[in-house]
């Protein structure tokens, strides 16, 4: 394999160290196989001191923590779980790439290598490839109390000297053992002991296990029967599917439930922000800039943070259980027919409810071609944000019918579901080209999860988001601001003398009402008048196709800042509120008219804009955390091409088709 090289012997001076023995360890690389415990030992280990970045030339995240004690602070580098370090993957060759030095700021001083008591012979194996890099190591064993349970204990003192380095029995769930692996750490060397000389890999790792490990494996236990009837039951191909449906249902009706309230305190509170800021600044170009631009932009992506919080915490908890790897297993068998890993199921069916913890959790799938076309075909999925635009739109579509208005919702979403597979399929046999990675994994064992864990990456994640996605969410609604408040419109006639006619009115509810038609006119005139008025009058003949005039083709413009917001345009535009469930409000939508005097949705136009709003991608904030994972402007860029192509001819297709019907105006 490429580089394998690299590691076979141990270099003259390893990288990042000294010549002097005695020299203190300041970056230590933490690896091991999957479902070590790696992750839960790094969050004992750093907890809230701990960042997450990219690896130099790579996607793959690094989660970077530190540890200080007795005036000595230890960075820890989280490396990929990975199997082996000769693989020809990416996460193979960047670990090897970081024990070889070739990393740049990631040179590291120490190892430190997780293995699985309960699968001690095989993880052995791997850190014995680790161990030849020559660096000084640390050798910590976890999950012994799930291997006590098995009849198991583990003599560290033996497996020490067989490696050659020391040897730490800890738990990152509890803290055992916590501190004396710190200091351990601290005080690692270069190991002068040469381990498998000689001798295969799987014969020297059988004797090690033979000379280190007590007691017997019991058999028939109760803990082994439950945990083979619950693999019996999860991974199979109908029953684990039908579990795997309701555990996921389960889990987005919390995520609704729990999110509601400080979804609704999250807006409560921008809202008030925006008030405060109008309250304190004269009125003004800079009070409008730091309302509308800077707090409402924030806050119509900021919104989402709880249900982004609450995916992860629960994912989290999946993971931790063992269950999450058993359902993309069962999911496997299907997501490979259309190009994609059984772990893509998750970021899907998390992109329902926004797209963005969707995106962000494909970090759960290793192969790099697997992951980007999961997040390419992801917003696809009918997210949350959608919700109020299908809701509007097929009550106008089938006014009198609740029957085909619901038929006409799910189908929606089963809508996105076909892109988002049939995309993913196109994207796989050409530009990622090749088959969806087999799903070779080893189950977890089943173990309680660590509530202390899941929080942590928790509030990781939540900070990745806010920190990355934030401050490209804020620079976007700036300029969209921009756009639609230049130039300034002088206000109409009719503004006017509303606001003159209030003004003389002594009922203040009749004075509100006057000043909110006059709000509106004024609002709409700035629509027309601004540069993105002005370019939905430019870019209307590109829709006109479609059955879109100058006013739909404005609302489908502003909607790509937020799908939403074509609901707030097109209630400004016809001059009414955005309260779509007031029938009054649905009835002066429905009875609007284009410039030439005909309806403006009428029944191909409103189908048209319902396939539309299902395909396209319409909210950058979206782009951007695409950009964040994927790395790069290209796939964003893509993304949002690709699924704009896909919109306009579907959209195109069902206009033409029900005119060629006869479909006619509502």
């Amino acid at each position: 394999m490429p580089d394998s090289a690299d590691l076979s012997a141990p270099p003259a001076t390893p990288p990042g160290t000294s010549n002097d023995a005695r020299t203190r360890v300041r970056r230590v690389a933490l690896l091991g196989n999957p479902n070590v415990g790696k992750t839960t030992l790094f969050n004992r280990l750093c907890g809230l001191r701990a960042k997450t970045a990219n690896f130099p030339g790579s996607t793959v995240d690094a989660r970077v923590g530190t540890i200080a004690r007795d005036g000595a602070t230890t960075e820890i580098v989280d490396l990929p779980g990975i199997y082996a370090l000769d693989l020809d993957l990416p996460e193979s060759k960047l670990c090897r790439d970081c024990l070889a030095g070739r990393l740049a700021d990631y040179h590291p001083d120490a190892l430190l290598v997780v293995v699985d008591a309960t699968n001690l012979e095989r993880n052995l194996q791997f850190a014995l490839s680790a161990l030849r890099s020559g660096l000084p190591a640390v050798v910590v064993v976890t999950m012994t109390d799930v291997a006590a349970r098995k009849g198991l204990s583990i003599d560290d003192r033996a497996l020490g000297e067989h490696l050659g380095c020391p040897v730490v029995i800890a738990n990152g769930r509890t803290g055992e053992g916590i501190d004396r692996l710190v200091s351990t750490l601290q005080a690692a060397r270069t190991s002068a002991a040469a381990p498998n000389q000689g001798e295969s890999m799987a014969e020297w790792a059988g004797r090690v296990v033979e000379e280190s490990v007590g007691g017997e494996r019991a058999s028939g236990t109760d803990h082994d029967s439950i945990a083979d009837r619950l693999d019996s039951a999860f991974t199979h191909p109908v029953l684990g599917t039908a579990i795997f449906a309701l555990v996921m249902a389960a889990l987005f009706v919390v995520i609704f439930w729990l999110a509601a309230t400080p979804m609704d305190l999250l807006e409560e509170a921008f809202g008030a922000l925006a008030s405060w800021v109008r309250e304190l600044l004269p009125e003004g170009l800079l009070a409008d800039l730091l309302a509308d631009g800077v707090v409402n932009g924030l806050a119509s992506t900021l919104v989402f943070l709880p249900q982004i919080c609450l995916l992860f915490f629960l994912l989290s908890l999946l993971e931790d259980t063992g269950y999450l790897a058993r359902a993309a297993f069962v999911m496997d068998r299907i997501m490979c027919r259309f190009g994609l890993p059984g772990q893509a199921f998750v970021p899907l069916l998390s992109s329902h409810a926004c797209a963005l913890p969707g995106i962000m959790s494909t970090r759960l799938i290793p192969d790099r071609s697997d992951r980007l076309a999961t997040i390419l075909v992801a917003p696809f999925m009918s997210c949350s944000a959608r919700v109020p635009v299908y809701v509007l739109l097929t009550s106008l579509l089938f006014p009198t019918n609740a029957l085909r208005a619901g038929l006409a919702f799910a189908g929606c979403y089963i809508l996105g579901a076909i892109a988002a597979l049939g995309s993913a399929a196109i994207f796989r046999r050409t530009i990622l080209k090749g088959r969806s990675r087999p799903m070779v994994l080893e189950l977890p064992t089943y173990k309680w999860p660590s509530l202390r864990a899941a929080l942590l990456v928790t509030v990781d994640r939540a900070r990745t988001f806010l920190v990355n996605a934030g401050t490209i969410i804020m620079a976007i609604s700036i300029v969209m601001w921009w756009l639609s408040a230049f130039p300034r419109v002088e206000p109409p006639a009719p503004a006017t003398e509303l606001r003159a006619k209030a003004e003389t009115l002594a009922d203040d509810d009749a004075k509100a009402e006057l000043v909110a038609d006059a709000e509106r006119l004024e609002s709409e005139a700035q629509q027309r008048g601004s540069f993105a008025g002005m370019l939905g009058n430019a870019v209307q003949p590109v829709f006109a196709p479609l059955g879109y005039d100058r006013q739909l083709t404005v609302a489908v413009l502003t909607s790509f800042l937020a799908r939403e917001v074509f609901v707030t345009t097109m209630t400004v535009l016809v001059g009414t509120d955005d309260d779509i469930e007031d029938e009054r409000v649905r009835q002066r939508l429905a009875t609007a008219t284009r410039d030439d005097g005909s309806p403006l949705f009428d029944v191909r136009t409103n189908a048209s804009l319902l396939v539309f709003f299902v395909l396209a991608m319409q909210c950058l904030p979206t782009l951007a955390v695409t950009r964040r994972e994927s790395g790069s402007w290209k796939w964003a860029l893509l993304q949002l091409g690709w699924m704009s192509v896909v919109a306009y001819v579907a959209a195109f297709a069902t206009y033409q088709g029900l005119g060629l019907l006869g479909a006619g105006a509502a």
